[in-house]
């Protein structure tokens, strides 16, 4: 299985005021193209950080990443940007859609910046809200929608350029249990679709979705296992 994200050695400090602030301590972690990984964490713990530097939005102080066979370890903003929008489809627990823009142009948008033209948008936007089951909701706007089709939408944005990662930042945060479980399932037809799906999350439950759990602690990795039974099924407490 090829290699879709390589961290070797990942620090990340910030400065606030005097104070040095360390992130992430020497953080070494491989992803397979295919593979459905959770990072877990309390807060302070990393995980947000790397998150960012995994999607690209920002850049690690020392330390390399390979992003899909290219080091993006110290690519320019303009750089970051490119491969941002070719290889990461993000989803976000505050869905971040475009209020007075219909779903279908919501989740078009990847593709303006990606140069497709108008018919060729559509078109695959279309396809991309009929996968998540919203085909016959392409006109309606974001405040004529549920939580949970809110969240639908925003996958279907993730997904519309066919990235080498899907990205779910804390995707239920925002959402009841039985909608969280509904997106869950989701996201469990589009891993066995063959896409790759690296949660973030700090509830147990949800991670408990993912393949594999990766937890932080303290800027380290503290355990990275295996999760031999991921959930499937209404959990008990929906």
């Amino acid at each position: 299985m090829s290699r879709v994200i390589e961290t070797q050695d990942i620090n990340k400090t910030y400065k606030m005021g005097s104070e040095i602030i360390q992130a992430l301590k020497s953080v070494s972690i491989s992803v397979d193209r295919g593979e459905y990984v959770a990072f877990m964490g309390p807060s302070g713990s990393g995980k947000s950080t790397l998150m960012n530097i995994i999607g690209c939005l920002d850049s690690p102080t020392a330390g390399s990443y390979v992003l899909a066979g290219k080091d993006v370890s110290d690519m320019s903003e303009n750089e970051l940007a490119d491969i941002r929008n070719k290889e990461i489809g993000f989803v976000f627990q505050t869905f971040n859609l475009l209020p007075r823009a219909s779903c279908l142009d919501n989740v078009a948008l990847p593709l303006v910046y990606a140069g497709f033209s108008k018919a060729e948008r559509s078109e695959m936007a279309f396809k991309a809200l009929d996968n998540v089951g919203l085909g016959e909701r392409t006109k309606h706007r974001p405040n004529e929608l549920s939580g949970g089709q809110r969240q639908r939408v925003a996958i279907a944005r993730a997904l519309v350029n066919n990235p080498s990662i899907i990205l779910a930042d804390e995707p239920t945060g925002n959402l009841d249990s039985k909608t969280s479980h509904d997106i869950m399932e989701l996201f469990h037809e589009l891993h066995a679709k063959g896409n790759t799906i690296i949660m973030v999350t700090h509830e147990d439950d949800i991670a408990h979705y993912a393949h594999r759990i990766v937890r932080l602690r303290d800027g380290l990795v503290e355990t990275d296992t295996i999760n031999p039974n991921p959930t499937r099924g209404v959990p008990a407490h929906a």
